[in-house]
């Protein structure tokens, strides 16, 4: 039986390394340029029914984690950008719970698809623009009241787009198991 800590956190937890290297970094780029390809490929053949259901008890459906991932990302490439023009800046936290309850967590997942690919697309370019200082830009996190480089943080969002696409697909994996057993 699987225990409802491997269903929020199918691939562990993120725990940022005391010191990141070049290859992390360059491997982290390569996931991030990849991912909207990944995300399309766990749900392509994904039906709407399925979108509307969760990958665990409680947890969200795939449609509010795909939403989510395109507000996530949306905030992440502009605290990037943050970093890079102004020194150690404050950034803004949002309530991502209360997020994935507004209005546009119901559209079809389209449009976060598109978000997500172009995103991604631009986020990139300017990731592989970076040089070894420029990843080691900060800003600061109000909520966990501490400055985060942006070697870090690029590391967390590697992980942050693997942690959710392991939602879907345990979500696939369980759908496909239920019809064998």
């Amino acid at each position: 039986m699987i225990d409802i800590e491997h269903l929020k956190y199918p691939i562990g937890r993120f725990f940022a390394p005391e010191h990141t290297n070049s290859d992390q970094i360059s491997d982290g780029i390569t996931y991030l340029t990849n991912f909207p390809t990944y995300l399309d490929e766990a749900v392509k053949d994904m039906t709407i029914s399925a979108q509307e259901t969760s990958y665990r008890p409680g947890g969200w459906t795939i449609k509010q984690v795909i939403h989510h991932l395109a507000d996530s990302h949306m905030s992440a490439f502009s605290r990037f950008k943050l970093a890079l023009t102004e020194e150690n800046p404050t950034i803004k936290p949002y309530d991502e719970a209360a997020w994935a309850n507004l209005a546009d967590a119901n559209l079809a997942i389209d449009s976060s698809l598109a978000i997500i690919k172009a995103i991604h697309y631009k986020w990139s370019v300017l990731l592989k623009s970076m040089d070894n200082a420029d990843f080691q830009r900060t800003y600061f996190h109000p909520e966990k009241q501490r400055s985060q480089s942006l070697a870090e943080v690029t590391l967390m969002y590697t992980w942050h787009s693997k942690h959710h696409l392991a939602h879907i697909l345990l979500r696939e994996f369980a759908k496909a198991v239920s019809k064998i057993s």
